[in-house]
């Protein structure tokens, strides 16, 4: 009989005393067989003596960030399916055996936790917009298979951890995740999961702005890394319709009066179709490089094992 499949529970977290001993009780309590990781970001408070003493094995990251957090435990820890949950205490951890369940028996590479609350304080109106505006982003450049792109509860297959270019610090790791995943046309599977207020005393590390700038500017870097030509292609589109609006008016003087009157409208109408030709010439370079990475990610992906039958 082939061995159960090895489960671990990835928990990263910055000052999270408070609510990390419910975390590692309640995962322990659903996935009694599944090794429980904590990777302590940092913290300034007994994060790490109450993760040690609920059972929870602990590593430390001294770079402040939860993309740097994840990069560590991905690299470190061996298993068949990875659940990734953030310390806070805001995920519900009854969800967990059917997150992993349906990753093994599907054989998918990502399994997304939809988060549904209806608790004003927990999942505020401003966050949910703005997670509807850069998901549907996302959804708009990269395909439409994630419909809660910010979740921080998600169950991955061996094969997306160790072929997961980790690159993000901080809170646009999840981002990452959900383009690898939609670049390389992975077999990904979203549930509906609770989600919940922090326990009293515990605090976020959230900022709604900084962050939610941090992500959008992460979505335009891998819009330009990932998909070059429609990212250049419409700068070189953009910069076209200005030079046509620039010089339509000066051409149709010069063929009423054979005379060009505006000569710096004229050459600020050059400079602007050359910058649309060299966009468009580095969007079709670009596009050829990029296929040639994702060719190459594809192939490192292929060379680590399929997820066991269950």
């Amino acid at each position: 009989m082939a061995p159960p499949p090895r489960i671990a529970v990835l928990i990263p977290c910055h000052n999270e005393e408070v609510a990390i001993p419910g975390v590692v009780a309640a995962f322990r309590a659903a996935l009694p067989t599944a090794a429980i990781h904590v990777c302590d970001n940092n913290s300034t408070d007994r994060t790490c003596e109450f993760a040690a003493a609920a059972g929870a094995l602990v590593t430390t990251e001294p770079r402040q960030g939860k993309g740097n957090a994840v990069r560590r435990l991905f690299a470190d820890i061996e298993a068949d399916a990875y659940l990734l949950v953030d310390g806070d205490g805001t995920y519900d951890a009854a969800d967990a055996p059917r997150m992993v369940q349906l990753l093994l028996a599907q054989r998918l590479d990502m399994v997304n936790g939809i988060r549904v609350s209806h608790e004003q304080a927990a999942y505020r109106p401003g966050h949910r917009l703005g997670n509807r505006v850069l998901t549907g982003l996302v959804r708009l450049a990269f395909g439409n298979q994630v419909t809660d792109m910010l979740s921080g509860y998600r169950c991955f297959s061996r094969r997306f951890v160790k072929s997961f270019p980790a690159l993000a610090q901080g809170f646009e790791t999840e981002t990452e995740f959900t383009v690898h995943a939609l670049e390389l046309r992975l077999p990904v599977a979203e549930i509906p999961t609770a989600y919940s207020e922090r326990p009293q005393g515990s605090t976020s590390k959230l900022n709604t702005y900084r962050d939610g700038f941090r992500i959008l500017r992460a979505i335009l870097t891998l819009l330009a890394r990932e998909k070059p030509f429609a990212f250049f292609g419409g700068f070189s589109l953009l910069f076209l319709l200005l030079c046509l609006g620039l010089l339509v008016p000066v051409l149709n003087t010069y063929f009423d009066t054979g005379l060009v009157p505006r000569l710096p409208t004229f050459l600020a109408a050059m400079v602007l179709l050359m910058l649309s030709a060299l966009s468009l010439a580095c969007g079709l370079i670009l596009d050829t490089v990029t296929q040639g990475r994702r060719e190459a990610k594809r192939i490192a992906y292929l060379s680590i094992p399929a997820p066991p039958q269950p």
